[in-house]
C-alpha cells in the first residue's frame, strides 16, 4: 500500500510477524511525510494483515486538526488526508476491530495488571483492542506503548 524477538521488539529488518496492530503514532507516519515514513511504507506496503481502530483514526484526526492550527498542513490537505484514510479502511486495506465494552474491560484490566509501565487510558485501548484483533505485533512510536505491550507477550516494531 502506498500512502505518502526475545526481548517482543522485532530485530533490525525483519518484518513485523502479523497480524499487526497499527496505532495513529504509526498511521500517520503512512500519510504525512514524518521522518521514518519511507521507511515505514515500503514495510507495509502489500500487507494485508493491518489492523487499526477507530480510536487511532479519531487521535490521527486530532493531529491533522494540531497540524492544520500548526500551519503545518493546509485545512484541504488534512481533510484529503482524513478521507483518504478512512476509504483505505472502507476498502478493505485495513481490518477494522471495534472498540466495545469488552474491549474497555480488557483496557481495564490492563490498567490494573500492568505493572513495568505507567500505562495510559489510551495506550490500554490501545493494547486492548491490539489484543481483540489477536495481533501477533504492534506497531507503534509510542515508547510506553510498546513496553506494555512487551510485557504482555505482543511483538513490537519498530
Amino acid at each position: 500500500m502506498k500512502t505518502a524477538a526475545t526481548d517482543s521488539r522485532v530485530a533490525g529488518g525483519a518484518e513485523p510477524p502479523g497480524p499487526l496492530y497499527c496505532d495513529a503514532s504509526t498511521l500517520v507516519k503512512l500519510y504525512v511525510p514524518e521522518a521514518d515514513s519511507g521507511d515505514l511504507n515500503r514495510r507495509v506496503e502489500g500487507r494485508r494483515d493491518l489492523i487499526v481502530s477507530d480510536l487511532s483514526m479519531t487521535e490521527i484526526a486530532s493531529s491533522l486538526g494540531r497540524r492544520r492550527r500548526e500551519r503545518s498542513l493546509t485545512a484541504a490537505v488534512a481533510v484529503r488526508l482524513h478521507r483518504t484514510l478512512l476509504e483505505h479502511v472502507e476498502r478493505g486495506l485495513y481490518r477494522r476491530v471495534e472498540l466495545v465494552p469488552a474491549t474497555h474491560r480488557e483496557a481495564e484490566r490492563l490498567l490494573l495488571a500492568v505493572q513495568a509501565v505507567a500505562l495510559r487510558a489510551a495506550d490500554a485501548l490501545h493494547l486492548a483492542l491490539a489484543i481483540a484483533g489477536d495481533a501477533a505485533s504492534v506497531m507503534t512510536f509510542d515508547r510506553r506503548l510498546a513496553e506494555a505491550a512487551k510485557s504482555v507477550g505482543i511483538a513490537t516494531f519498530p
